[in-house]
């Protein structure tokens, strides 16, 4: 299967959705929950991912979706992975930092993925053959240590806090003491999208879907990046710079966790 194919399917679903998500964001549209109030959705989240699945239905038939709002549908070699708002609750607040992700495995292996940016129009793209930012290949590359590094991470997240309790925020301190900036922009697949570029150098989330990481995890490593950990499987995540210093950074203990 064409994997340069695949990827112009991923890119036409995804800027499928572009139009509808960029009239919608800072419309405040309602918000009803899933899992519990820190986990939004809107009306947008699920007509995103239906529009989504119509293009690949079309251009691809004969494959599986396993989409956030729908769930997995359809069966074939082709399996896709899509969430059609990564970042739900910046784009229903109207914070700028949310992406459509879409990835696409033959088979079990990951051979394409977006990550699109509807607010910036920045598509980031990867097959097996590289990554790209708008059409030019990008580079993961950075920071080494951590008193250099920016990390994106939203740990400890409330569930973190009651699973770990002192310790969750114990580890977050010793984070925002060792690295030079530490973020919460709360969207999975854009924080890895901007490792893969370069734009940041390390990126920890826990309790990651593949929905979530499949897309980011492949551009990071055809980045010449580091993504740790199986992006196909629901777990929590790590991903790095090429070049950066795992071993002697605060996050080695977190790290050990996304790749067991």
């Amino acid at each position: 299967m064409d994997a340069t194919q695949l990827l112009e399917t991923a890119c036409e679903a995804a800027r499928a959705a572009g139009p509808r998500l960029r009239k919608a964001f800072r419309s405040r549209p309602q918000v009803a929950t899933k899992r519990d109030f820190h986990d939004p959705v809107t009306e947008h989240d699920k007509a995103a991912e239906d529009t989504i699945r119509n293009v690949i239905n079309m251009r691809r038939p004969g494959s599986v979706i396993v989409g956030e709002e729908g769930g997995v549908t359809g069966e074939g070699d082709l399996t896709w992975y899509v969430d059609p708002i990564d970042g739900t609750a910046n784009f229903a607040a109207g914070l700028p930092f949310f992406c459509v992700s879409i990835a696409v495995a033959v088979r079990g292996e990951l051979v394409a993925g977006v990550v699109y940016d509807p607010v910036r129009d920045d598509e980031f793209s990867a097959t097996t053959a590289g990554a790209w930012c708008n059409g030019t290949p990008i580079r993961s590359a950075g920071a080494t240590t951590d008193r250099e590094a920016m990390l994106l991470s939203s740990y400890p997240t409330p569930r973190d806090l009651v699973e770990e309790g002192d310790e969750a925020l114990a580890r977050y301190g010793r984070l925002l003491d060792s690295f030079a900036a530490v973020r919460r922009l709360g969207s999975a697949a854009l924080k890895l999208a901007h490792v893969a570029a370069g734009w940041a150098d390390v990126a920890y989330g826990t309790r990651a879907n593949p929905w979530d990481v499949a897309a980011g995890a492949l551009l990071v490593r055809q980045a010449g990046g580091v993504y740790l950990g199986d992006p196909l499987v629901p777990s929590d995540y790590l991903a790095h710079v090429g070049g950066f210093d795992l071993e002697n950074s605060a996050i080695a203990e977190l790290a050990r966790r996304s790749a067991g």
